[in-house]
């Protein structure tokens, strides 16, 4: 595991992605997966409100305009929806949301238990092009997951004001 420092709670990069994460994801063959794990995280939070703190009050418009624009996810502002990404399942402790573009196709998978939280990326190239757009946004992305994580916990605080 690769540590990823921070100030406040602790993020690990884990590869390889262990088998329980990659079964959350329906994709057959995925060309790209990550996962970051939080450890002192907000514990009694569900997962679905994890997706929300991660997706919506921390990635905001940087989010959305790299989803929407950059990888021309094809994103919805409906019931049903984390972010524009459709909740496709959830379980007791995780919640995979999917989204769709004419290149590519996008899972992400958040997992919450306890004081841990869980971010998984998973990336199909539907079109020749998505190989070439992602590796670089890839290596913005694995940097940015961990203060994503980080940032989430803390809007997600008792004692923050809001």
């Amino acid at each position: 595991m690769d540590v990823a420092p921070g100030t406040a709670g602790e993020v690990r990069q884990e590869q390889p992605v262990p088998a329980r994460i990659l079964a959350l994801s329906t994709m057959a063959e995925p060309d790209y997966v990550d996962l970051f794990t939080l450890t002192g995280g907000v514990p009694g939070r569900s997962p679905e409100q994890w997706a929300k703190a991660l997706f919506e009050d921390t990635a905001g418009r940087m989010g959305q305009f790299v989803w929407r624009v950059l990888l021309g996810l094809r994103l919805k502002s409906a019931p049903g929806c984390v972010a524009g990404w459709e909740i496709g399942d959830r379980g007791a402790d995780w919640i995979r949301l999917e989204a769709r573009s004419w290149f590519l196709t996008g899972h992400l998978v958040v997992q919450a238990d306890g004081d841990r939280v869980s971010l998984a990326t998973f990336l199909r190239y539907d079109r020749p092009l998505a190989a070439r757009v992602w590796p670089p946004l890839a290596k913005k992305h694995r940097s940015l997951a961990p203060d994503l994580l980080r940032d989430a916990r803390d809007v997600q605080l008792p004692d923050r004001k809001r």
